[in-house]
């Protein structure tokens, strides 16, 4: 079975006074690509995070927030005086004219003018913020799931109608080498002296170059292949691997066809094989 590189998974819950909430996402993308924002008092605990991340998701462009927000009143907001008399004696420098209130505004917005002192994060804070990290990936994982089904439906549908449309060929091939025959005796018929020796050797090596058995062999093998990979070790980029082959396959039917009909298949079995190419990316 296989899991979709999108996700989706958000856990959170009220602790001590704080409101936590781990929320995460992916896209697909051919790494393990992470963009992770946490509250500064959680800092020491991000290389962690990291890791679990990296071993559960494995691949894909993910973004992880972190966000904690105080339920009660557990901090202290101090002004720094002497700091902010100091940003309006300089402002007053360069602008004289400018109304005190102004000044104010301005010192007031400066680097720590005003700073807030939060509540010391404990051990037991880090290590909920890990569980609930944790948490957020179980329903991340599901979602992949869930989407991962739908992904896999939708290959096999695409697979067997290559499949359907490569048993098809089949009735054209005689009829296409028969109307090649005819028409070269046609041609010959307009000369005199033919050698029919050599007409025979060229209708053989016409015959051969044309014929598309080992194609048609080798193209059901990967379709089968393509199939027991995604059932038992999914893996984006194995399958990506296959269907290149697929595509090697179906190219070389539509140069040997030199036929309508098979052409016309060879085509559909060419839309199809862009779909799952397109949908392979999302593989994990």
């Amino acid at each position: 079975m296989i899991l979709s590189m999108t996700g989706f998974g958000r856990a959170e819950t009220n602790f001590e006074g704080k409101k936590l909430s781990v929320e995460i996402k992916s896209l697909n993308s051919k790494n393990f690509d992470l963009n992770l924002k946490i509250p500064f008092q959680y800092k020491e605990k991000e290389f962690e995070i990291r890791k679990i991340l990296n071993d559960h998701i494995l691949r894909g462009k993910v973004d992880c927030y972190i966000n904690c927000e105080n339920q009660v009143e557990n901090s202290a907001v101090k002004i720094n005086q002497d700091l902010v008399k100091n940003y309006i004696a300089q402002l007053e420098e360069v602008s004289p004219s400018a109304p005190h209130f102004e000044y104010l505004k301005m010192a007031v917005r400066m680097p720590d003018a005003i700073s807030t002192k939060q509540d010391e994060v404990g051990e037991t804070d880090l290590v909920f913020l890990i569980n609930l990290v944790k948490e957020a990936l179980v329903n991340f994982q599901e979602f992949r799931t869930t989407e991962g089904k739908i992904l896999q439906d939708e290959l096999t549908k695409n697979i067997n109608r290559i499949e359907e449309n490569l048993l098809k060929v089949t009735p054209f091939e005689e009829e296409r080498l028969d109307a090649v025959k005819e028409r070269y005796k046609k041609t010959l018929s307009e000369f005199e002296n033919i050698d029919e020796t050599r007409f025979y050797q060229e209708m053989a090596y016409y015959s051969e170059k044309l014929d598309i058995a080992e194609e048609k062999v080798r193209l059901a093998q990967h379709l089968k292949y393509y199939l027991e990979v995604m059932n038992e070790d999914a893996n984006g980029k194995k399958l990506g691997f296959i269907g290149q082959e697929i595509g090697r396959e179906i190219n070389t039917l539509g140069s040997k066809a030199n036929h309508g009909e098979i052409q016309r298949l060879v085509v559909e079995m060419k839309d199809d094989l862009e779909k799952i190419k397109e949908q392979t990316l999302n593989v994990l």
